[in-house]
């Protein structure tokens, strides 16, 4: 069974306004919601955050950067077949997220489940 995808209202919030500056956004994240969606982890593993929640470098088109200069993608696993992603954000706007944000999302995350 494939895993569900779902995504907080911040992260549907940070990608429309992404969308502004860079339209090639749903391209770029088609790839991981299929990975996800085919039980697949990408990313790292964030340490100290007291949920399983994971970021994922992707390349963004419209920068020409790679990686390196691309999105960040936060995401939560609730269970094995349902992953929340949490928030979004462009490298070459925001370095990095702060620990309590990212707690803060994944409470969110939670709660919302129940």
């Amino acid at each position: 069974m494939p895993t569900k995808v779902d995504t907080l209202p911040a992260f549907r919030k940070r990608t429309r306004r992404l969308r502004r500056r860079f339209p090639s956004i749903q391209l770029d994240l088609r790839p991981l919601f299929q990975r996800l969606q085919n039980d697949e982890r990408p990313g790292d593993r964030i340490p100290r955050v007291g949920y399983p929640v994971y970021k994922v470098r992707l390349p963004n088109r419209a920068a020409r950067r790679g990686k390196s200069g691309g999105f960040r993608i936060i995401y939560y696993v609730q269970f094995s077949d349902r992953v929340t992603l949490l928030t979004i954000y462009s490298k070459t706007d925001e370095s990095d997220i702060s620990l309590r944000e990212l707690q803060e999302l994944a409470r969110e995350a939670a709660a919302a489940i129940g």
